[in-house]
C-alpha cells in the first residue's frame, strides 16, 4: 500500500508547488474513515482510493483531483458526510466526492429504462466538473485492475458495464491508453478462452517478428537522421481485444489478419510530422486508400495524427503512426491532458476548455440533449451510437468542418450546424449535385442544405439518421406538429361543447381550472380533447361546475358545408367538426401521416360511401360508412363524431378495403373460378375465410381491396350472375 509521502512525491514530480499539508490531511482523514474495511481480496479497503489516487498522478492531475480520489468513497462507505468534506478540505472538493457518490450509485447494466436513466445521472455529475469522470474512470480502472477477486456473477456484470460504457466513454474523451486496458481487462473476464487464444497467438508472433520489428525501428531511425529529422520509433501489437473486434467485423480468422504489428513515430514539429510521413513512403509503397490526416480534420476526441499503412520488409502490412510529442500526450491522456491547466469548474472555465477540447465540446453537447426530453432508453442508446462510430469529416460551403458518426447523412450534418437549419431541410448538394437527403457522406464532401421555412422533418428520418442530436430533435420538431394539430381540432371541440352548453368560452378562464383537469397549459388540455383523452363535457364541467349537460344523438352535417378539414394519413379523406362554420377549418394538412387514421374491421369503406370519423382515445380516427350498425355504440358521445366526405385524386388508382359474402357451391375449382372472376374485374383479394354450411354449400368470406362503390357493385354483380353462385352480400361491422 502506498504510504503518506509516497503519494507526495508522486503529485511533486509533476507539480513542484504541490499543496502538501492538504495531500497529507485527506491521507490521514481518509484511513480512520475506512478504518478496519476490507476488499474482496483481503486488502485494507483504504489501499483502493490510494491506487485511483497513484493512477491519477500518471495522468499528472491537480492537488484537488487527487485528494477527490482519495476520499471518493467516504461518504458512501463511512459515516462521513458532504458538509464535513466542505468544511475540512472546501467546496470545491467536496463537490468533486459528493459527485463520484451520486455516480456510486447507480447500476448502469440494469434493465434498460433504469439503465438509461443512470447514464443520464453520470453525464449530468459531470456536468458541473470534467474532474468527477476522470476520478470515475480511474476508480473503474483499478476495480477491473482487481476484478478476479470478486464473484463470477458479479463479476461478469462489472465487466460487461465496462465494456459496454465506460472503455468507449474513455476513449470518447480522448483517453486511449486508459481505455484499451478497460478493454483488455473487460474482455479478459467476459470471453477468457478467446483472450488466452489470442494472447497465445500474439505472444508466439513476438518471438517469431521480434528481429523483424527490431529492424524496422532500426531502418526509420537511420533514415530520418539522415535527413535531419529528429523521431523516436518505436513498435508495438494490436491488443488482444482490437484483434478480437476486427476478427468479428470483418468475419476474418486470425491468420488473415495482415497488420498486426504498428509503429509509433514521435517528431518534434507539425511540418516534421509530413516530413517524416515523405520519408516512409518513399521507402516502402503505400496500401491505397488506408492514409488519413487526424491532424489537419483532427478526431472529435482530440486525437490528431498522421496514419498511413505500408508494405515492409517480408512482404508485410504494416502500420504507422505519426505525430508530435504534445499530439502523443494528447493521444494517451485525451481531456486530462487539458486538465492541469484548465480549471473548468466556473462558466467561462467550461468555456475555455470546450474551445481548447473537442472531446470536452461533444460531453456538454450531449449533457444538451439530457434538456430536450428523449427517454432514457433513447438517451443511452444513441450516446452509444456516438460512443462506438468511427467519423467522417464534411465541410460547409464556407469552409466550415463538420465531424460526423461514419454512415451520416445530410440531415445528421444540417442539425450539427444549427436544429433550426436541420428542421426546414428539404434537400441537399454533395460537392454542387442535388442529392438525396439521406446519402450516406463521405470524408471531405461538401455539403450544402437547402431550405424551405415551415416544414416540418418526416417523422421516418429518426429511423434513418446517424446522430442522436439529430433524432432527437426530429422527434421534438413532429411531436410538436402532431399537438399542435391535436391542439387546434381540441379547440374546435372544446369551443362547441362551450356553445351548444351556451356557456362563453376564453382560454383565461380554461387557465383556472388545469389543477382540476391534471394539465399543465391550456395547449396541452386542447390537445388532450382532440386526441380523445378528455370529453370536452368535462372541460365545460370544470369552468362551470354548475353545468349539467344532456347527451344528445350526434348530427351529422353534410359534407357540402365549410369547415372541412384534411388529415394528410389518409389523402383521400376531408375532415370537419359537424356544426363548424365559415372560417373554422382546422389546420391538419401537411402532418404525412402523424394522426393516425384507419378504416373500422369487417368490411371498412369505399369511396362513394357516406361516411363517418369517430374519434378514439389512443388510436386516433376511425372511419366508418354512416350504415354501420358500430356506430350506434357512439350515439351518446357526440364530441367524438367527425364529419368526413372523400377527396380523390381523379388519378388516383388507391384500393380500399371492402368485405363480401358468398355463398357459393361446394364443388371442386370453385374457388378458383370464383377469384379469377374478381381479379378479372381489377380488385385484389387480401384474405378469404370459409365457413362450411351444409355438403353442397360453402360460405366464403372475401376481403377485398377495390376502387370504389361502383366498382365494388360491378363485383357483386358478376358474382351473383354466376351458376356458382347463390347468394352475395356486403358485409359492413
Amino acid at each position: 500500500m502506498m504510504r503518506q509521502y509516497e503519494l507526495v512525491e508522486r503529485v511533486r514530480k509533476y507539480n513542484p508547488n504541490v499543496d502538501e499539508d492538504l495531500l497529507n490531511r485527506a491521507y490521514v482523514y481518509a484511513m480512520k474513515a475506512h478504518g478496519a474495511q476490507t476488499r474482496a481480496s483481503g486488502d485494507p479497503y483504504f489501499s483502493h482510493p490510494l491506487e485511483v489516487a497513484a493512477i491519477l498522478t500518471d495522468l499528472k492531475l491537480d492537488d484537488a483531483t487527487i485528494v477527490a480520489a482519495v476520499l471518493h468513497d467516504t461518504i458512501e462507505d463511512t459515516s462521513t458526510t458532504r458538509e464535513e468534506i466542505d468544511r475540512l478540505f472546501g467546496e470545491q472538493i467536496g463537490r468533486l466526492v459528493d459527485g463520484l457518490t451520486k455516480i456510486d450509485k447507480l447500476d448502469l447494466v440494469s434493465k434498460q429504462a433504469r439503465q438509461g436513466e443512470n447514464f443520464r445521472k453520470l453525464l449530468l455529475a459531470v456536468a458541473e466538473d470534467v474532474r468527477v469522470l476522470l476520478v470515475k474512470l480511474a476508480d473503474r480502472l483499478h476495480n477491473m485492475r482487481t476484478l478476479h477477486f470478486v464473484p463470477v456473477e458479479k463479476r461478469t456484470r462489472i465487466a460487461q458495464e465496462t465494456l459496454d460504457i465506460y472503455a468507449p466513454l474513455a476513449g470518447r474523451i480522448g483517453m486511449q491508453r486508459l481505455r484499451e486496458e478497460l478493454e483488455g481487462l473487460a474482455f479478459r473476464h467476459l470471453s477468457p478462452e478467446a483472450y488466452q487464444t489470442i494472447e497465445e497467438r500474439l505472444h508466439d508472433l513476438r518471438a517469431k517478428n521480434g528481429r523483424i520489428i527490431k529492424k524496422i525501428e532500426e531502418e526509420l531511425t537511420g533514415e530520418f537522421a539522415e535527413r535531419g529529422i529528429e523521431a523516436a520509433v518505436t513498435g508495438r501489437q494490436k491488443t488482444p481485444y482490437s484483434v478480437w473486434r476486427k476478427m468479428e467485423r470483418k468475419s476474418i480468422s486470425f491468420e488473415q489478419l495482415s497488420d498486426i504489428f504498428g509503429f509509433r513515430i514521435i517528431v518534434g514539429e507539425v511540418e516534421d510530422c509530413y516530413r517524416a510521413l515523405g520519408v516512409v513512403h518513399t521507402k516502402w509503397p503505400s496500401v491505397p486508400g488506408r492514409f488519413k490526416d487526424y491532424i489537419s480534420t483532427p478526431k472529435q476526441n482530440d486525437y490528431r495524427s498522421l496514419h498511413t499503412t505500408v508494405i515492409g520488409p517480408g512482404h508485410q502490412r504494416v502500420e504507422l503512426q505519426i505525430r508530435t510529442a504534445h499530439m502523443h500526450e494528447i493521444a494517451r491522456f485525451g481531456i486530462a491532458a487539458h486538465a492541469l491547466y484548465k480549471d473548468a469548474t466556473g462558466k467561462e472555465g467550461r468555456e475555455d476548455l470546450a474551445k481548447e477540447s473537442r472531446a470536452y465540446r461533444w460531453l456538454q453537447e450531449t449533457l444538451d440533449l439530457l434538456a430536450h426530453g428523449d427517454s432514457p432508453e433513447e438517451f443511452l442508446e444513441h450516446t452509444r451510437l456516438e460512443l462506438f462510430q468511427d467519423q467522417v469529416f464534411c465541410f460547409t460551403p464556407k469552409g466550415g468542418l463538420i465531424a460526423l458518426p461514419r454512415g451520416a447523412t445530410p440531415i445528421d450534418f444540417a442539425y450539427a450546424v444549427h436544429t433550426k437549419l436541420g428542421n426546414s431541410a428539404v434537400g441537399a448538394k454533395i460537392n454542387g449535385r442535388i442529392s438525396p437527403v439521406l446519402s450516406q457522406l463521405q470524408n471531405g464532401d461538401e455539403v450544402e442544405i437547402v431550405r424551405a421555412e415551415g416544414h416540418i422533418p418526416p417523422a421516418a428520418w429518426e429511423a434513418a439518421v446517424a446522430t442522436g442530436k439529430a433524432r432527437a430533435a426530429i422527434r421534438r420538431a413532429t411531436r410538436e406538429a402532431v399537438r399542435r394539430q391535436y391542439a387546434g381540432l381540441g379547440r374546435q371541440i372544446v369551443e362547441r361543447a362551450f356553445a351548444r352548453a351556451n356557456r362563453a368560452y376564453a382560454d383565461e378562464k380554461l387557465k383556472g381550472v388545469l389543477a382540476r383537469l391534471a394539465r399543465n397549459s391550456v395547449d396541452d388540455v386542447l390537445a388532450a380533447v382532440g386526441r380523445g383523452e378528455i370529453y370536452s363535457g368535462d372541460v365545460v364541467k370544470a369552468v362551470y361546475p354548475d353545468f349539467s349537460e344532456e347527451r344528445k344523438a350526434a348530427q351529422i352535417a353534410g359534407p357540402g358545408e365549410p369547415g372541412w378539414f384534411d388529415v394528410k394519413a389518409n389523402a383521400n379523406l376531408v375532415f370537419k367538426v359537424p356544426g363548424s362554420g365559415e372560417g373554422s377549418a382546422i389546420p391538419i394538412r401537411g402532418l404525412r401521416g402523424d394522426v393516425p387514421v384507419r378504416f373500422a374491421e369487417k368490411g371498412g369503406a369505399v369511396p362513394g360511401d357516406r361516411i363517418v370519423g369517430i374519434l378514439t382515445p389512443g388510436e386516433g380516427i376511425t372511419i366508418y360508412p354512416i350504415q354501420s350498425p358500430s356506430l350506434t355504440n357512439f350515439d351518446d358521445q357526440p364530441d367524438r363524431w367527425l364529419d368526413v366526405r372523400w377527396d380523390l385524386d381523379e388519378e388516383s388508382r388507391e384500393l380500399f378495403p371492402a368485405r363480401i359474402v358468398v355463398m357459393a357451391v361446394n364443388e371442386p375449382g370453385s374457388l378458383g373460378a370464383l377469384a379469377t372472376l374478381i381479379g378479372e374485374t381489377g380488385a385484389n383479394i387480401d384474405n378469404i375465410a370459409f365457413t362450411a354450411h351444409s355438403p353442397d354449400f360453402r360460405e366464403m368470406t372475401f376481403d377485398l381491396e377495390v376502387a370504389d362503390l361502383k366498382h365494388l357493385s360491378d363485383i357483386i354483380s358478376r358474382l351473383r350472375a354466376s351458376p356458382l353462385v347463390s347468394k352475395v352480400e356486403r358485409m359492413i361491422g
